[in-house]
């Protein structure tokens, strides 16, 4: 079964990261069209997938992070602007039958990222 999904790991304080927002975008050229707006849950996913195998296609997408309000929230800290705020990351599924996975390891002054599966 084919699917995309999505973990964001808190690595200053190395829990998963709760309560971030973050939109989902199908990019179409210079366009975006939002798919969907979620939230991560006590593990730090969200508690639907963004694609499945009902809905994956191939082309370019986009997951936008809110970090910065997750962050400012903990820390109490209202510096504005955040270093790190939203957080987008932009790629390519390149085949519809597979599994993609793209986990966030953010802290409020770095983040990485990786495909999974």
């Amino acid at each position: 079964m084919a699917k995309l999904s999505t973990h964001v790991l808190d690595t200053a304080n190395g829990v998963p990261a709760q309560g971030i927002t973050l939109e989902f975008y199908r990019l179409e050229g210079s366009n975006q069209r939002l798919i969907k707006t979620l939230s991560t849950n006590s593990d730090g996913r969200t508690d639907e997938l963004l694609l499945d195998d009902s809905n994956i296609e191939v082309g370019e997408y986009s997951i936008v992070f809110y970090v910065g309000d997750y962050f400012s929230k903990l820390t109490g800290d209202k510096t504005e602007p955040a270093f790190l705020n939203r957080i987008p990351i932009n790629f390519g599924i390149f085949d519809a039958n597979a599994n993609y996975h793209v986990p966030l390891l953010v802290s409020p002054w770095s983040y990485s990222t990786y495909r999974g599966s």
